[in-house]
């Protein structure tokens, strides 16, 4: 078992979109938000690392997002920028290799932000421990979805479930290892 785990922690409509088709989450960023936002705080608290790929990190940024460099912030992307962003380290090396120097650093678990392709990637190359879902009651009809598709099989075992009143449901999911 990893020191550190990488933990996806990710919203979906109930028809498991992280997004529209065209990126916007009005439909998540427009809900009135709960007292204790779905234990954000406590999981942010845990973790002192976050992985973004290019489009979530992108989005992040017109969101109002500010990356100061108190937690430490990675952006997994083929396309590096032509400048660098304070607070943030882009990188490309392969998946395997750079999760693995991630969780045997010393620190708190690892935020896998999204999105999709990014999300699919490390799953794909053994790189994900738990997933955490909230799925929020609203079906979008199209979108992109919370792991890009891919021909897989990958076990979860279910760690933990909880319904908040406004009807979003979280779900808490360890991968099974073959």
């Amino acid at each position: 078992m990893p020191n550190r785990k990488i933990i996806v922690n990710a919203g979906t409509s109930a028809d498991g979109f992280i997004a529209r088709p065209d990126g916007d989450i009005d439909w998540l960023t427009s809900r009135p938000k709960p007292a204790g936002f779905y234990d954000m705080g406590k999981f942010t608290a845990s973790i002192d690392t976050k992985i973004l790929g290019r489009k979530t990190f992108e989005k992040s940024l017109t969101l109002g997002a500010k990356f100061d460099g108190k937690t430490k912030t990675y952006v997994y992307s083929t396309h590096l920028p032509a400048s660098a962003v304070s607070g943030v380290e882009f990188v490309s090396q392969p998946i395997a290799s750079f999760a693995q120097r991630l969780r045997a650093a010393p620190g708190r678990d690892i935020w896998m932000m999204g999105g999709g392709g990014v999300i699919a990637s490390f799953l794909d190359a053994g790189a994900i421990d738990e997933l955490i879902i909230s799925v929020v009651p609203v079906l979008i009809g199209d979108g992109i979805p919370l792991i890009a598709p891919r021909h897989r099989h990958i076990g979860l075992d279910l760690l933990s479930s909880r319904q908040f009143e406004d009807g979003v449901v979280q779900l808490h999911y360890g991968i099974t290892t073959p």
